[in-house]
């Protein structure tokens, strides 16, 4: 919750979050716009949009959710693509970790948002994740750009 959370966890999950995916990008297209084709995937979260988990993970995927889409204008007249992929409750030690309450804070804020959201809901297995992530890398996805795409079961309608 934002009254727990102190500077340095707000950094932590900004640096992995929204930093590291930004530098990323920016190194990528170092090699991308000379040859004028990529594909860049960022890993957003449901929670980009519908945030009821902790007041620094949220903002941070609702981040990549709007830097996903800033550079795709950005590369609107190329062939690099940009997209999202945004896990709905997925089985993973940290859903597991979450879905317990035993997350830092968790579950306060569950508490909080169980009028908000529909959780956990169906839950979805890594490769489900992993499927989407390789569609959009495809040729499939070719024509996919600047989308958050979210892989939830129909958990987050």
């Amino acid at each position: 919750m934002i009254d727990e959370t102190d500077d340095e966890w707000l950094e932590h999950v900004y640096q992995t979050n929204v930093f590291g995916p930004f530098r990323f990008i920016r190194e990528a297209l170092k090699v991308f716009l000379p040859k004028n084709e990529g594909c860049i995937i960022n890993i957003s979260s449901v929670n980009g949009d519908r945030p009821f988990c902790g007041a620094s993970y949220t903002s941070s995927k609702g981040a990549i959710n709007t830097l996903t889409k800033n550079v795709a204008m950005r590369l609107i007249n190329t062939n690099i693509r940009i997209n999202a992929v945004a896990p709905g409750a997925t089985v993973t030690p940290a859903h597991l970790a979450n879905k317990a309450g035993e997350q830092p804070g968790g579950a306060k804020m569950l508490e909080f948002s169980k009028h908000f959201v529909y959780f956990p809901g169906p839950e979805c297995d890594p490769m489900d994740q992993a499927n989407a992530c390789l569609f959009l890398a495809s040729d499939m996805g070719k024509h996919v750009k600047g989308q958050v795409i979210q892989v939830c079961n129909g958990a987050f309608l």
